[in-house]
């Protein structure tokens, strides 16, 4: 393998680059960016590793999700706090389903960038540059706006840092309290059209904590019930301002990229001998790696052995994007390769983006698609006796209207009400709290399992 350094990747072929027009420009904002204080610490992306190192022993579950694109324009303090106040319900329903700490990353503070399946875009005979994310373009349809412009890396980051800022005061400034939390669960079950189906989990909850209560343990005299771990990750697609946010750890000497805890590499990215795997492979944060139908066995194994070749627990999460009718076709070989080759990864299950369709005249995902696809992951890994480690979803804290069905049916004729956004459509903050509740039936489950089976073996 050859030497690597921040910047081997620019010898090697790239796919997903945008054509700057200006790159002096380009040479000159990333100089500056080099200059800028690191987003995230060595020191937190150490400790994810070893957070993620139990869930790939089967000792704790992966929640990760955010939005699909983060833009410019509905960056604001009330959209991140009813985002964090959405994924914290979600986490406290699986923690306590599945007997297990989660683990809980954001796609968020740094999910800028968006890869393409058409570097163009055609609209009425007009054909522009696609729209590839708040980091390199605009949204809007016009030929100004979708020239990539290199002064949005430098916006892209201080609205990384201010997220970061105001994220890490929720989850350390009480705000993540565990009292909190269940009393907003308890009000997304009071209005859910499945309240019924919900509310003896909630009064299981509450039990719990009026337990907790009357032995003294409340979140004034304990820390670990009023603050919790929340890291932040996003997809290493534009890899120039990857390499200017890369920094030397002074305690170990180790490489990290500082502009999140947790990056990945997408699908139309992960050719070996390319620029995004070189560059991923020599960084030492902990590593996604999404897996969809073209990932054939021995690829999956090459690909493990690049970007973790020390077989490091907590350092790989393989997240694995077939669509619902495809998981059964594909999954099952590449967990018994990873098996049989003895690789320590994560897996996690993405259920969003293989369940993908259009309905009047929008690009959507309907819910049962998406609950079908979590099922057949759950499914697989009970039948190969391995780990089903987690979810990675597309979701927002917002009343958006753009995956169709869930508990209150949205329908294909209401996805133009509030389909906010920027690029894929998003679970709403009934759907993600919903899902949640469905997967914990699947932990719950699987506890139960493996509670008879430890029985049987005694």
């Amino acid at each position: 393998m050859t030497k690597w350094s921040p910047d081997s990747w620019r010898s090697k072929p790239i796919s997903q680059v945008p054509a700057y027009p200006d790159m002096a420009a380009l040479r000159n904002t990333e100089a500056q960016l080099a200059t800028f204080p690191p987003l995230v610490f060595a020191g937190e992306a150490r400790k994810l590793k070893k957070q993620l190192a139990t869930v790939s022993a089967g000792d704790a579950f992966l929640l990760q999700g955010g939005d699909c694109a983060e833009s410019f324009a509905e960056h604001g303090a009330d959209n991140i706090r009813d985002f964090f106040r959405v994924f914290l319900q979600m986490a406290v329903v699986l923690t306590f389903s599945g007997s297990q700490p989660v683990v809980k990353i954001g796609r968020v503070a740094g999910q800028f960038a968006k890869p393409r399946s058409s570097d163009n875009e055609t609209k009425e005979g007009v054909s522009l540059p696609s729209y590839r994310g708040d980091i390199i373009n605009g949204i809007e349809f016009n030929e100004k706006a979708r020239i990539p412009d290199p002064a949005r890396q430098e916006m892209a980051y201080r609205q990384s840092a201010a997220t970061l800022n105001l994220l890490r005061a929720f989850a350390q400034g009480g705000y993540a309290s565990l009292e909190n939390v269940h009393r907003w669960m308890l009000g997304f079950v009071s209005d859910s059209p499945q309240a019924e189906k919900y509310e003896a989990l909630a009064n299981r909850i509450t039990d719990t904590m009026d337990f907790m209560r009357a032995m003294g343990i409340t979140s004034d005299s304990h820390f670990a019930l009023r603050e919790t771990d929340f890291y932040t990750s996003h997809e290493a697609l534009l890899l120039g301002y990857e390499e200017a946010l890369t920094r030397v750890d002074s305690t170990s000497g180790d490489w990290y990229a500082t502009s999140g805890h947790m990056i990945w590499v997408g699908d139309r990215t992960r050719q070996p001998d390319h620029a995004h795997i070189e560059y991923c492979r020599g960084i030492e944060n902990p590593l996604g790696l999404k897996c969809g139908p073209s990932l054939t066995p021995d690829g999956l194994i090459e690909l493990i052995d690049l970007l973790n070749p020390q077989n490091e627990p907590g350092r790989l999460t393989l997240i694995a994007r077939f669509g619902a009718d495809k998981v059964g076709d594909h999954l099952p070989k590449l967990v018994r390769a990873v098996e049989k080759e003895g690789r320590k990864v994560v897996w996690s299950c993405d259920p969003m983006h293989g369940n993908t369709i259009t309905a009047a005249g929008y690009k959507t995902r309907p819910f049962d698609r998406i609950l079908k696809e979590v099922q057949a992951f759950f499914d697989v890994h009970q039948a190969e006796g391995t780990h089903a480690g987690g979810i990675h979803v597309e979701m927002t804290g917002s009343n958006v209207t753009e995956c169709t069905g869930g508990a209150r049916a949205i329908r294909d004729e209401e996805l133009q009400d509030r389909y906010h956004t920027h690029c894929d459509p998003r679970l709403n903050a009934d759907q993600a709290v919903e899902l949640a509740f469905l997967v914990s039936e699947l932990l719950k489950k699987r506890q139960a399992g493996h509670t008879k089976h430890t029985q049987a073996a005694e």
